[in-house]
């Protein structure tokens, strides 16, 4: 795989090209896509043969038989992660944010308080809302620039109708990388207040060097009653589109409450994003995996190396995923105005801070996922957008 090979997606329905003259007013061969989180590089090659195995085959029916799919996320977790993961744990979903409405419906009922620790991935805000429940919005601390948790704030605030905590883990938008003990500080949080506690690993294969990721289950054990995980191989492989993710829980109780909304929704996996997932896990599919971090590695320190030379702006240090939190309060100015350079002078289309909660107003969310060159070119444009600064 070339990740440096540009990849033409404007008219491919794609949303982050194709979507960016009606949201951003930029038109695709003048602006910069490097807001929505998925990458611009094909998946590995044994993704790719795989849907051609089924265009080849030419009959779509619904999918069965999903035990070579279920053995592909044994493995994966096991040789990946270090977490052992039995068969019978697994549900798929239509991606992780469906994943996630699942959970909400299955163990919290309306007018709870679900805990969101901002700011954080702004789909699960949208979508509490939209159930009915309270979001309760439990704001990160910052040392020295990076998140941290605040546990004593949050307990602070609580009123006793709070009954989910949603985890994101690594962090997006921060690029943090919990600790065990964080994360069993979390977890304690949540066995003193009986709360649900979710935990969205999403992004947990897209981690860089230096740093590793624990998995809730592992980091603590003895939450496993109040305990669900979320994964997916849509974030690593770059198979959004594929709408597949996995939530997986080893309580029996908790079980079978998301066993009766599955049933309940009538929902049945997609025959594609089955096919794709259960290749995607495999040794090719994780020395694409590596070989991707190290790409990504090179265009994170390329860009936080451009952006320490714009004076008022501060790229947060980013310990997991391909999306880069920028800090623009140093520049004194109103977030109106520094959207305006990004956007009008510089030309690039970026995710806005406030939407992802309270802590996130004077920031933009970058993806870095993309050629090298359009990571430098994003760098020249934003040393001209704030030229008069330096």
């Amino acid at each position: 795989m070339t990740f440096d090979t540009p990849i033409d997606r404007t008219g491919s329905h794609c949303v982050k090209w194709d979507m960016m003259p009606a949201l951003y007013g930029l038109a695709p061969d003048e602006g910069l896509a490097m807001w929505v989180a998925d990458m611009e590089f094909r998946p590995p090659a044994c993704v790719q043969q795989a849907l051609e195995r089924m265009l080849a085959h030419g009959v779509y029916g619904y999918f069965g038989d999903d035990r070579a799919y279920l053995e592909a996320i044994r493995w994966w977790m096991a040789n990946r992660h270090g977490w052992d993961v039995a068969p019978e744990w697994i549900f798929t979903t239509h991606g992780l944010v469906n994943g996630t409405a699942l959970c909400i419906h299955s163990f919290t009922r309306p007018g709870d308080g679900i805990i969101l620790m901002t700011p954080v991935y702004h789909a699960f805000s949208r979508i509490i809302k939209a159930a009915g429940r309270e979001v309760v919005e439990c704001p990160l601390a910052l040392a020295e620039g990076k998140a941290q948790l605040d546990i004593p704030a949050w307990e602070a605030q609580l009123t006793g109708r709070e009954r989910m905590v949603i985890l994101c883990s690594p962090h997006n938008p921060g690029g943090r990388v919990w600790s065990g003990d964080e994360l069993r500080a979390v977890a304690d949080f949540c066995q003193r207040h009986d709360l649900i506690l979710v935990s969205d690993e999403i992004h947990h294969d897209l981690v860089y060097p230096g740093h590793t990721h624990t998995v809730m289950a592992k980091a603590a054990p003895g939450i496993a009653d109040q305990l669900v995980m979320m994964t997916a191989t849509t974030k690593t492989f770059n198979i959004a589109g594929a709408h597949i993710g996995n939530v997986i829980i080893a309580d029996p109780n908790l079980r079978k409450a998301f066993a009766n909304t599955i049933n309940a929704m009538g929902i049945s996996p997609n025959s594609f994003g089955m096919h794709m997932a259960t290749a995607a896990y495999s040794p090719e599919g994780a020395a694409w995996v590596d070989d991707l971090m190290r790409y990504l590695d090179g265009n994170r320190r390329l860009f936080d190396e451009g952006i320490a030379t714009i004076p008022g702006l501060r790229s947060t240090p980013l310990e997991a995923t391909y999306l880069a939190w920028v800090d623009f309060s140093g520049t004194g100015m109103a977030a109106a105005d520094f959207i305006a350079r990004v956007e009008k002078q510089a030309k690039i289309a970026t995710n806005h801070g406030e939407s992802f909660g309270k802590g996130g107003a004077s920031f933009l969310r970058f993806n870095l996922a993309c050629p090298r060159a359009q990571v430098a070119e994003a760098i020249r444009r934003l040393q001209r957008a704030f030229a008069d600064l330096q």
